[in-house]
């Protein structure tokens, strides 16, 4: 009898070393429960399955192994697998099939296997604290009750050895679960930080982190500052969110806004069961949540919006997982909160940038040094350079004024305690000529107080000089047509009251002088209140048809006659049956008749010629003369108000400067166009375009 217990043991003795040989260098539990599931059943000469759960013990991995150690893996769920009655009883244990219910044995994997009884022992093993290894079984399928391996203890042994190699196996598994956390977190935070554009971040976290956690999707929501909702990111949300609204929460609203008001994560494994979940989303989108994982993100004490990972893949989320969301928050709330200051700061300085560079005002800033880091277009148009010419060079060389050095400017900046000095002087420009500008300067300090750069505004005022310029002209003027008529009408006046014309003929032509200068200050005056009425927007839009052959015909002839008197060719080409236009027969009669009386007025000698011809729905009309031209410099101002030509003042022709001025506003009136051409010596041409009537 000793012998038989001697054979027993060695044989038993024999099985715990080559189970521990085999399991030595296994690291994978389920590569250890393969080894000893074949091992057991090849030494016991009985089927053998072992089972373990999985972390949520919904399903169990199985491997059944026949006694010639043909190994089969399968997988069964928790209801299916029926191991519950032998884990529960926490020792090695015999069931026999025929004492089992029978919906069991229907249902059951387990039992179909059997013909009679199924010997078990639980894992971990009995009175062992494992934390690390799952539940599980090693059972024997109608073993031989009197071998060794079915003594308990034996069992008992036997599930320790598994259920030390398993934890080995489970740790194993953790610490490397945990390495390849740590380098995605790892990788997550590098790429974070590597770039400043929220669209790259949004890229770079949502694969990573569905791929570790295993999870549907990942969104991010970000708090609206002016009214505290969570505005979810659309790039993350999935294709079944493409045609719908921006998701948008209210403050306090679902999950993520309880989230982030509480500060607080939270682990949701039945979104429905919770009363803060807003299933409002899932029924818009057709989407269904069914478990989720969300944390606030926070810069300092200030949350900026949440992180949400959706719908775990293998069962429920649990403490390690919120961990590793937790671990990414960090660095994707900085990544966020950089990536929007970088935006800010861009945007501002293109703001800055764009009113620098769109100041009709010259700009430029000058270093600490004394250098030019910076000038606008204006300020280049002033000075007849480009930026290359300006730039890292000595702003007092480089701006010379005729009052003073830009230098001497400089230190009355540094010097003023209130107000911002001014200089009004004039400047040279590169190709030898001055412009008169008012010049004005502003420190920009640092964090420090101290003096990094100064900014410099040169208003141009050429045009204001210009505009002094046609006042006086126009005082000029006005006093030279005011003067001549009234000088005439009191000198025959005169002469009647002193009986100077006794003849009839005599006195009919002192008043037919009098009468001719009243008209012509009555023209003056009349002039004067039409452009009152246009400055005032009483300048009434007409719908009358107005036919301009008709009105050739009223006007041209004096015309041509008062050409004649001068020594003028007088030509006319009027096209015959033109449309009508809209408009008012006086307000043409103005236009035509101020343009044919400047160019008999400017032409000397030679042509004036009328033109006027229908052309792709206008009537074109354009009157040419070879007259004295006008200077390139004074066309942009041409149709200004008050604005006199130099080249007329200096000849001594007479006039208001608002002739021009009136017929452009009367031409825009009917949605007409007006453009002059000219060359100083060689004559104008005025080319008017007005759109004919819709009949």
């Amino acid at each position: 009898m000793s012998d038989l217990i001697s054979i027993e043991s060695n044989q038993i003795h024999t099985l715990w070393q080559k189970l521990a040989e085999e399991l030595l260098n296994i690291f994978d539990a389920h590569g250890v429960c393969a080894v000893v599931a074949n091992e057991v059943a090849v030494f016991s000469q009985a089927t053998t399955v072992v089972g373990v759960s999985d972390p949520q013990k919904k399903y169990f991995d199985v491997w059944v192994c026949d006694k010639d150690g043909r190994l089969q893996q399968t997988r069964w769920t928790t209801e299916k697998a029926t191991f519950t009655s032998f884990i529960n009883t926490g020792k090695p244990s015999v069931q026999e099939k025929f004492n089992r219910p029978p919906s069991e044995l229907i249902r059951s994997e387990l039992w179909q296997l059997p013909h009679e009884r199924i010997q078990a022992v639980p894992l971990p093993a009995p009175g062992r604290y494992a934390p690390v290894t799952p539940e599980g079984i090693i059972c024997l399928l109608d073993p031989d009750t009197q071998m060794p391996l079915a003594q308990p203890e034996n069992l008992s042994a036997l599930a320790t050895q598994v259920t030390i190699a398993l934890d080995r196996a489970y740790l194993r598994q953790t610490v490397g679960r945990q390495d390849i956390e740590f380098a995605v977190v790892s990788e997550i935070s590098y790429a974070l930080t590597s770039t400043l554009s929220l669209q790259n971040i949004y890229h770079q976290l949502m694969e990573p982190v569905r791929r570790t956690l295993n999870v549907g999707s990942v969104s991010v929501g970000l708090i609206e500052s002016t009214s505290g909702d969570i505005i979810f990111v659309d790039m993350l949300m999935g294709e079944l969110f493409k045609d719908l609204p921006t998701i948008r929460l209210k403050k306090g609203q679902g999950i993520a806004g309880w989230v982030s008001e509480n500060r607080q994560s939270v682990i949701i494994n039945d979104v429905y069961s919770d009363k803060r979940f807003y299933s409002r989303v899932d029924r818009q989108s057709g989407f269904q949540t069914h478990n989720m994982i969300c944390i606030p993100l926070q810069i300092e004490d200030r949350v900026i919006g949440i992180l949400q990972a959706i719908n775990k893949q293998n069962g429920d989320f649990n403490e390690n997982d919120l961990r590793l969301l937790q671990a990414i928050g960090g660095p994707l709330a900085a990544a966020i909160e950089n990536a929007s200051l970088h935006t800010a700061v861009l945007a501002e300085k293109r703001r800055i940038e764009t009113i620098f560079a769109n100041m009709s005002e010259g700009m430029m800033t000058v270093d600490a040094n004394g250098l030019i880091t910076h000038a606008n277009d204006s300020l280049l148009s002033l000075l007849y350079r480009d930026l290359p010419t300006l730039l890292g060079q000595k702003a007092n060389d480089m701006i010379r004024l005729t009052a003073g050095s830009l230098n001497e400017f400089m230190q009355r900046i540094l010097s003023a305690t209130d107000e911002y000095p001014q200089l009004a002087t004039e400047m040279s420009q590169s190709d030898g000529g001055t412009v008169p500008v008012l010049l004005s300067g502003a420190p920009i300090r640092d964090d420090k107080g101290a003096v990094a750069e100064l900014i410099f505004v040169f208003s141009d005022l050429s045009q204001i000089r210009e505009v002094e310029r046609l006042r006086d002209d126009f005082f000029h003027g006005i006093i030279h047509e005011l003067r001549t008529p009234l000088a005439t009408i009191l000198m025959y006046a005169r002469l009647l009251r002193e009986g100077k014309a006794q003849q009839k003929e005599k006195a009919d032509r002192f008043l037919g002088v009098i009468e001719r200068e009243s008209d012509r200050l009555q023209k003056m005056v009349r002039q004067m209140l039409e452009v009152v009425k246009m400055e005032a927007s009483e300048f009434q839009r007409s719908t009358d048809q107005i036919s301009l052959n008709e009105l050739f015909d009223e006007i041209l002839p004096p015309l041509a006659d008062r050409a004649t008197e001068k020594g003028l060719t007088f030509r006319q080409r009027i096209a015959p049956n033109m449309e009508p236009v809209l408009g008012n027969q006086d307000t043409y009669h103005l236009i035509f008749k101020n343009l044919i009386d400047n160019a008999l007025k400017f032409t000397l000698s030679g042509t004036v010629r009328v033109e006027a011809y229908p052309e792709n729905g206008q009537i074109v009309v354009q009157v040419k003369d070879d007259g004295i031209g006008i200077p390139k410099q004074a066309l942009p101002n041409l149709f200004g108000r008050f604005f006199r030509a130099q080249t007329a003042v200096e000849r001594g022709i007479a006039g208001t400067g608002l002739g021009l001025y009136m017929v452009k506003v009367a031409v825009e009136n009917y949605n007409g166009t007006i453009q002059v051409k000219s060359t100083a010596g060689k004559g104008t041409t005025f080319t008017v375009k007005l759109p004919v009537a819709e009949v």
